[in-house]
């Protein structure tokens, strides 16, 4: 029987082809069940060496969590990345837009460069959970003591973008295209960031990144996945506002400018923004004064409070807005208080926004690892990242990974940023085979023929 006979009596409905056709069939046909949800043999690889290396995951992770380094500090956790990358035989540049590090890994075969990422820094935030490796280190943070922790999950973040640095190095010579890893610092430090001066420092330039993925992991069941196309996370803008009253003795009020006051009227005025000013069928937004400070004792009116806080949006034109009317509310409380309002609003962080096409041709690569029924694609996030930044220079998909253990309910689980947040280490090789899982997918849809 001739070769276009044997193949057009496997696959009825579909008409002859001629020989050449025949041969790109079968060059695509690995991708296309991949697509299908049955892995070939890249995938099987990955799986297998994610695996395989649950224990070595587990030890960085922890090693990591037991060593957090706050924003712009992040000098052990960049030498223990760096080190491993270097004894990977990586090409690794340190001192990326800080303490960032870069690492390129050169495929085997040709084919387009696609970028990962994970950020390293932790929070001013006192651990309460007590585990066996629990936190203990401790800072001056903004003049006050405080622990600091990985309350955000970047212990995760590094140690899974280390795992798979060392899977995807260990398959080189089948990678078609190059592979840049990205370790950010700073993330938690708007509105300057980490992913900002990396940027403007090259490290999507050479070699030219062509697409990046990051993944964050926070409450949800163990290896659910959310992944949204457009907007994805929000616009997380700071605000500082400052009212000027008239001190004077507690026992005579009427003699001043009860700032204290004003001020708390601010705080409530700036709630009716967003229950009563802006339109919230457009997108969702969140204003928030996340600190009030003002006085010294308690028979004194103070001269001066100030209160700072954050502003959420996903949509330009109402980040705008709302710029305004933080503004106008404070300033017109003030005067009619007979103080007056200094108001400043710093843009940080901008919405990052999730290429369609990109998370449309990644869904299959997502639900092959985790399961269809543990992949969503619900609303869009309230939370702030700079992988804005990354996926400004180059089509982007930033995803969601579930880590609460088992043992706790993640619906009323502590969330990131919480001294109670916990994540469950058998979420790491989940972590390690979606990232590289993305990363080969990514290059052989776009691999060179």
């Amino acid at each position: 029987m001739a070769a276009d006979d044997t193949l057009h009596s496997l696959t009825p409905g579909i008409a002859p082809m001629n020989r050449r056709n025949v041969f790109v069939a079968l060059l695509l046909l690995p991708l296309s069940l991949s697509a299908q949800g049955r892995p070939d043999a890249l995938q099987v690889t990955i799986d297998q060496r994610a695996a395989a290396m649950a224990d070595k995951l587990t030890a960085w992770r922890h090693d990591i969590h037991q060593h957090p380094e706050l924003s712009f500090q992040e000098v052990r956790t960049a030498k223990l990345v760096a080190d491993h990358l270097k004894s990977l035989g990586l090409e690794v540049r340190t001192g990326v837009g800080g303490n960032g590090v870069v690492a390129i890994l050169r495929g085997g075969k040709p084919g387009p460069v696609v970028a990962l990422r994970a950020e390293m820094d932790a929070l001013p935030v006192a651990e309460q959970v007590d585990l066996p490796f629990k936190s203990t280190i401790r800072t001056t943070y903004n003049g006050v003591e405080t622990g600091v922790m990985h309350a955000c999950g970047h212990d995760m973040h590094v140690a899974m973008l280390m795992g798979a640095a060392e899977v995807l190095t260990a398959m080189k010579a089948d990678l078609p295209g190059t592979v840049v890893f990205l370790f950010q610092p700073a993330e938690e430090a708007p509105p300057i960031g980490g992913a900002g001066p990396m940027v403007a420092a090259g490290a999507m330039d050479n070699p030219k990144v062509e697409a990046v993925f990051g993944l964050h992991v926070g409450p949800g069941p163990i290896g659910s996945v959310h992944a949204i196309a457009g907007s994805s996370t929000s616009a997380a803008d700071q605000f500082r506002i400052v009212v000027h009253g008239k001190q004077t003795h507690g026992a005579f009020p009427s003699a001043g400018v009860d700032p204290i006051v004003i001020g708390s009227q601010i705080v409530l005025g700036l709630q009716t923004i967003i229950s009563r000013q802006v339109n919230l069928n457009t997108a969702a937004a969140v204003v928030t004064v996340g600190a009030f400070n003002g006085g010294l004792r308690e028979n004194i009116i103070p001269d001066t409070v100030w209160m700072i806080g954050t502003v959420r949006t996903l949509d330009e034109g109402m980040r705008t807005l709302i710029h305004e009317r933080i503004k106008r509310e404070a300033e017109g409380i003030a005067q009619a208080g007979g103080a007056t309002a200094t108001v400043t609003i710093t843009r940080g962080y901008d919405v990052t926004q999730n290429d369609t096409l990109l998370t449309e041709r990644m869904m299959p690569t997502l639900r092959r690892v985790v399961g269809a029924k543990m992949v969503s694609t619900g609303t869009p996030s309230s939370a702030g990242e700079d992988f804005s930044r990354f996926a400004q220079k180059a089509p982007g998909l930033f995803i969601s990974l579930g880590v609460t253990p088992a043992s706790i309910d993640w619906r009323t689980a502590a969330v990131n940023h919480s001294p109670l947040f916990q994540a469950d280490d058998s979420a790491l090789p989940i972590g390690v085979r979606l990232m590289a899982g993305m990363a080969v997918d990514y290059m052989r849809l776009n691999r060179v023929q």
